[in-house]
């Protein structure tokens, strides 16, 4: 031990032992300094939003593409049926949903990163299957591949979320984390991009080179988390001291003996045996059964927990986002107020990546339940006004201008009015990609115990999955011109459920900045949500064994 680290630790004011580990009583040094190395180490998980994005972008080019379409249906097709477009579509949604409840036991049975890069590999081969789309069945292999892929994109969201909230120091995990959220924006923008570029190709290339870029974020990922330490919590618990000492080390860039490491290490092992105390060993289905423990009305139960993990995610996918992207563009091509869809549906993207930077800082500086508070309010008022300003003077009105080459050309009458609803739409972007964009990923990571934390996180990425699902299959009926044709009313819906998520969040969710996660428990323990900000914690996990041992 160096001289540093004697005077450091002869001004702990009490020393607490766990076991053969040396812990503290000071709730200011529960955790190892961290060097540059380690914060470059923990922020490479947040690649795998890459996976995340990428795979959402790119299928709606491939979709537009004459050659696959050619491919899919007929020779001379002009689109693909909407049968097969929502099969497409929303077959890797299902996988993805599968994989992420499966990945929680996975990740229990055979570490963070190892489940994470089998999902990588499950990844490479559905890729693998969709490249011999045109050959044979049409419909078969790109189907069957999305299913495949979806298994390995949910083994991905899932885990690289427990594996990055496990491993990252707790004074910069949200920015870390919400690096994920700023990898998904990055996969969206390439995705675009590789599309455009490939959109004039006349071969199969067109379609088969964005497929099969896939391969190198897998690869690139699978490759990295190979030369990284797993999550030394997956070590503790599975009673592996020795290789968790090794990890945290390796992740916090100090050697095994540090005093430093010993001590979070103790604070690790305390927590997760006072954690086995409140929800004790049983079998696999008895496990599942205590995500589902307690009352909803007890703010620390695992029931309560599960709830909020998968409502956060659900209410990020009711703010309206995946609408926004997919949708808001053909709407106002049809004005006549945009010429070039892919020219705007960039502007939308580049907003989405340059907002969400921000809250790499904000997340730290005021905290994960102020900026989700604030940005549900933000993004209620821009969609109301889109609405509004729709219903009354803009998208809303329109009159016939046909051509020759387009008979159905409509242009809108008040074009200054669509330009206004763009605006609005691009600062509800601004406001999701800096708030609820990462701060819902952040927080289901840090709200469960270590005995449910996988199944945890995994039904909640699910959740996540399940109303990307959901939306993408009932938007068509909401705004399709021979069904619900809502056209600017349906931001009134988008509008109603940001407040929703406005007033859970008021009243529900924590506030978890700078607690490591053992403290996250013990504040959901002795506090409520809207008081939760100014919960200090007073003791160490490994105090109170040392306590319990004492008496």
């Amino acid at each position: 031990m160096s001289d540093h680290e004697t005077k450091e630790a002869g001004s702990v004011p009490d020393v607490a032992h766990v076991g053969n580990l040396q812990g503290t009583q000071d709730v200011e040094r529960i955790e190892a300094p961290v060097t540059w190395k380690a914060y470059l180490i923990c922020a490479f998980a947040s690649f795998g939003g890459i996976f995340f994005g990428y795979d959402s972008g790119y299928i709606n080019g491939v979709l537009g593409s004459r050659i696959f379409i050619e491919q899919v249906e007929y020779v001379g097709a002009k689109a693909i049926s909407e049968s097969k477009t929502s099969l497409i579509v929303s077959i890797l949604s299902c996988g993805t949903f599968l994989g992420a409840v499966i990945a929680g036991d996975v990740a229990d049975m055979i570490g963070r990163k190892w489940t994470v890069i089998a999902g990588c590999l499950i990844y490479i081969a559905g890729v693998v299957i969709q490249m011999f789309t045109g050959m044979g069945d049409p419909l078969g292999p790109i189907v069957s591949g999305r299913l495949i892929a979806g298994l390995g994109v949910g083994f991905e969201s899932a885990v690289v979320i427990l594996y990055m909230s496990e491993i990252c120091p707790r004074k910069v995990r949200g920015a870390l984390v919400a690096g994920y959220q700023f990898c998904i924006t990055i996969g969206l923008m390439l995705a675009a991009c590789v599309v455009y570029a490939t959109e004039k190709r006349t071969d199969t290339g067109s379609y088969r080179i964005p497929i099969a870029i896939q391969f190198a974020w897998a690869i690139i990922l699978a490759g990295g988390l190979a030369c990284l330490p797993d999550s030394p919590r997956y070590f503790v618990k599975k009673g592996m001291l020795d290789r968790a000492t090794e990890s945290l080390s390796r992740l916090r860039g100090q050697p095994r003996d540090s005093h430093y490491i010993q001590i979070e290490l103790a604070e690790i092992v305390a927590n997760e045996e006072y954690e086995r105390q409140l929800i004790p060993s049983t079998t696999w289905l008895g496990s599942w059964a205590a995500c589902f423990k307690g009352s909803v009305f007890k703010a620390n139960s695992n029931l309560r927990k599960t709830i909020l993990g998968t409502s956060m995610q659900m209410m990020q996918q009711w703010t309206g986002v995946n609408f926004i992207f997919y949708y808001s563009t053909p709407f106002l091509k049809s004005t006549g107020a945009i010429e070039n869809s892919f020219l705007m549906s960039m502007v939308f993207t580049i907003i989405n990546v340059c907002s969400t930077p921000i809250s790499f800082w904000t997340v730290e500086r005021f905290g994960r339940r102020s900026i989700l508070f604030w940005g549900a309010l933000g993004m209620l008022i821009c969609q109301f006004l889109v609405a509004v300003i729709g219903v009354t003077v803009g998208f809303n009105h329109t009159y016939a201008a046909p051509t020759v080459a387009d008979p159905g050309r409509t242009l809108a009458q008040n074009v200054p009015a669509v330009n206004a609803q763009i605006a609005f739409i691009c600062i509800f972007i601004f406001f999701f990609a800096s708030t609820w964009g990462p701060g819902a990923w952040i927080l289901i990571g840090e709200i469960f115990p270590l005995p449910i934390r996988s199944r945890g996180v995994g039904l909640s990425t699910a959740s996540n999955w399940l109303w990307n699902t959901i939306i993408a299959v009932i938007t068509p009926y909401m705004v399709g011109e021979d069904r619900g044709n809502m056209k600017s009313s349906v931001f009134f819906v988008w509008g109603g459920l940001c407040t929703l998520a406005f007033i859970y969040t008021y009243f529900f969710v924590p506030e978890t900045k700078g607690l490591s996660l053992e403290q996250v428990d013990k504040m959901m323990e002795e506090t409520t949500p809207r008081t939760s900000a100014k919960w200090k914690p007073t003791t160490t996990f490994a105090a109170q064994v040392t306590q319990k041992q004492d008496a």
